[in-house]
């Protein structure tokens, strides 16, 4: 387990996990990740916002590839309670001129719905894409991904069928530390849902799985990772830094047709 915050100040509590104040410029980035979406959009032929709910974030994309190819699929992140899917529709490209499919999927933010709602819903949300993807005419198998606390919805959702391996990309493995701090007061986490939901403090799923981070990034994060890995130990995948990129910048990495996130989860295709 990542040791405790607790012998620090609240203002260090919170910094130690707050990526926007962290990263220089990273309103500039989230802008020109919307705008690199929005042409995406523009020319890719997809199916949006499509429900596998009644709430009204329960929505995926949906980008289809050539026929019996697997399909990667993105859980946006935002610590459970910011963001949305739309935004990150460029993490799509890659995959798609490397002849996959590719999705995202949504989800409802606290605290709107508990963090046990939230991964109920995402692993709702993976069972249709896989549908959908049969459907298009691909494999079915999934090439699960995520980013920040997507990352934390990838490692729980690796259990899912269908999917074949996954890439958790600046995640959060282990929810005690956030109980300290600033995000709590919407995820109003239980001692329960620290114990159940996070994937540190859970037998590893015996699936491929790359933890991926940049060295940029805050060392809370860093160590998330670097201890999740240490714990799939003698599991596929392993650790994978992504020198000098920051908590935002990585993303890069995988919507890059040649970028090494994508070229890492390809490799379990």
């Amino acid at each position: 387990m990542l040791d405790s915050l607790q012998a620090l100040p609240q203002a260090l509590r919170d910094a130690a996990y707050d990526n926007t104040a962290a990263v220089q410029g990273s309103a500039a980035q989230l802008a020109d990740f919307e705008a690199r979406s929005a042409a995406l959009v523009a020319r890719a032929d997809g199916l949006l916002d499509q429900r596998y709910g009644p709430a009204e974030r329960q929505r995926y994309d949906y980008f289809g590839g050539p026929a019996g190819a697997p399909t990667l699929l993105f859980i946006h992140g935002g610590y459970w309670q910011m963001r949305h899917k739309n935004s990150f529709r460029f993490v799509a490209e890659g995959a798609l001129a490397r002849g996959l499919h590719a999705a995202l999927v949504g989800y409802t933010l606290a605290p709107q719905a508990s963090l046990t709602q939230i991964v109920l819903e995402v692993r709702q949300g993976i069972a249709a894409v896989r549908a959908q993807a049969l459907a298009q005419g691909g494999s079915g198998e999934i090439l699960l991904c995520g980013w920040s606390a997507g990352g934390h919805l990838t490692a729980l959702g690796l259990q899912c069928e269908g999917v074949r391996a996954g890439l958790g990309i600046s995640g959060i493995y282990d929810l005690a530390p956030l109980q300290q701090t600033y995000l709590n007061a919407a995820l109003q986490l239980t001692p329960s849902e620290v114990q159940t939901l996070s994937p540190l403090r859970l037998p590893p799923v015996d699936k491929p799985f790359v933890t991926a981070f940049g060295t940029a990034e805050l060392p809370q994060l860093q160590v998330q990772s670097q201890v999740f890995a240490l714990h799939r130990h003698g599991h596929a995948g392993g650790l994978l830094p992504v020198e000098g990129a920051d908590h935002f910048s990585i993303l890069n990495a995988l919507a890059d047709p040649r970028g090494g996130l994508l070229n890492e989860l390809m490799d379990y295709r």
